[in-house]
């Protein structure tokens, strides 16, 4: 939209200096506020003289600049201002982007006022094992000025850091694409990027674990055996740490345990693939003996009948493996009641000055479930029919959830002598608090 101002008005505003022009970029508005022009201005009035930039915390006025491509000494005009806002405003890195500019007869001043994007997330490199992480974003920060390591949820940079890397790929000869994704736990927010390279195979060859403790290495290397000759991801590589490398330390007390990002480093390359050697960076922390376990919220069950399913004892080390299963075996006992969401929360509270754990053991008993229908899958019509008339459960009775097995084991002499794979499902129906039970029977493979 433009707007021609009274002559009082731009009197006003201007006075007896050269004219002002304003140009506002938000993601919903343009608004250019221009001054009727009369005189011919002399060449000498369109050449940048200098670029302010005001308003922004995340970046410098260098790199605004340069994210423009604004040169001081070029001709400019106009239009080019409106362009290089809108790219701004287009990068996601914003959330508003506003110039005003002003003409004299040494040239054209620009200043601009940015508002920052608050939503920005990290990037992680999930196989870039030609680079390490400082050279990745050093690299691409060279290229793509508002680069920082992180990126907003929308807008054109992501696309951007994505063609910088594909330049990087294609100098080193790679005949791969760089392809990224956004990624969340269980439908929540996006949490970070991860670009990946798609094409070449990087394949893993040994790996390490700088900071591991003497006792724990052995068990480390055992558990990595088979990562040997498997597909080279940050990604896979945190969760096999999480799922078969991390229960090695928090069974033997070490609380807060973590691995960091694996690097790798090449150990063969050749066009068809890339051999690396993976280091896993462990940080042990300190070794925690428990002190004591109390509990809370239990009304059905007093603590005297379920401490004895706790196997953790006092002065020993806090084994954070064999709590979990105990908690199962106690939510197991909740079952027979017919509390099917029973859970037990575990609260730790650590003496870091003694290295000693404290355990209180929440309990959330919840709603008592009763029986609700019995299916039997996999059997003949006549074995189905004497099974069905042997459950005693009826529907509204109170639900257990360990007379499934008892039943299989009571009736073992009825179902017809095969190897049979035997599984049993609860299906919980929160709103009306029944259980419906799916006994399916399949044929081993013989």
């Amino acid at each position: 939209m433009t707007r021609a101002l009274a002559p009082e008005r731009y009197d006003r505003i201007c006075g007896v200096n050269p004219p002002k022009f304003v140009f506002i970029f938000t993601p919903l508005l343009l608004v250019s506020l221009l001054p009727a022009q009369t005189t011919r201005k002399p060449p000498s009035t369109f050449k940048l003289i200098s670029i302010n930039v005001t308003g922004t915390k995340r970046y410098t006025p260098a790199e605004i600049i340069a994210a423009t491509g604004l040169q001081l000494g070029q001709t400019v005009s106009e239009s080019d201002f409106k362009r290089v806002s809108q790219q701004l405003g287009e990068t996601g890195a914003f959330s508003d982007v506003a110039y005003t500019y002003q003409y004299s007869a040494q040239g054209t001043k620009l200043d601009f006022q940015i508002a920052d994007n608050t939503q920005f997330h990290p990037v992680r490199f999930d196989n870039f094992v030609w680079f390490s992480d400082q050279e990745l974003v050093e690299k691409l920060h060279s290229v793509v000025p508002l680069f920082h390591g992180q990126l907003p949820v929308a807008g054109s940079l992501i696309d951007q850091v994505s063609d910088a890397l594909q330049s990087l790929l294609l100098e080193r000869k790679l005949q791969g694409r760089a392809d990224y994704m956004r990624t969340a736990q269980h439908d929540g927010p996006i949490e970070a990027f991860v670009f990946k390279v798609t094409g070449p195979s990087i394949l893993i060859h040994n790996v390490a674990f700088t900071g591991a403790t003497p006792i724990e290495l052995p068990l480390l290397q055992a558990a990595a055996k088979n990562l040997q000759g498997e597909e080279y991801l940050r990604s896979v590589l945190q969760v096999q740490a999480e799922k078969n490398l991390l229960p090695i330390y928090l069974g033997r007390g070490y609380l807060k345990a973590a691995f960091a990002d694996a690097q790798a480093k090449i150990a063969q390359e050749s066009p068809q693939e890339t051999v690396v050697d993976v280091d896993v960076p462990i940080d042990p922390g300190r070794q925690y003996r428990l002190t004591q376990i109390q509990w809370s919220g239990n009304t059905v069950f007093a603590a005297e009948k379920l401490q004895p399913l706790i196997h953790l004892q006092t002065a020993q080390y806090a084994n954070a493996v064999q709590l979990g299963d105990d908690l199962q075996a106690v939510q197991k006992l909740y079952g027979t009641r017919g509390y099917m969401a029973a859970r037990v929360h575990p609260f730790a509270q650590m003496d870091d000055t003694q290295s000693t754990v404290a355990y209180e053991l929440q309990v959330h008993e919840g709603d008592v479930y009763h029986m609700g229908e019995l299916e039997i899958q996999g059997l003949d019509a006549r074995t189905t029919a004497r099974l069905v008339e042997g459950w005693k459960l009826r529907g509204g009775d109170i639900y257990d959830a360990s007379y499934p097995q008892q039943f299989l084991n009571d009736t073992k002499d009825v179902i017809p002598q095969a190897p049979w794979k035997i599984s049993v499902h609860n299906s919980l129906n929160e709103k009306e608090k029944t259980v419906d039970v799916t006994l399916r029977f399949d044929p081993k493979p013989q």
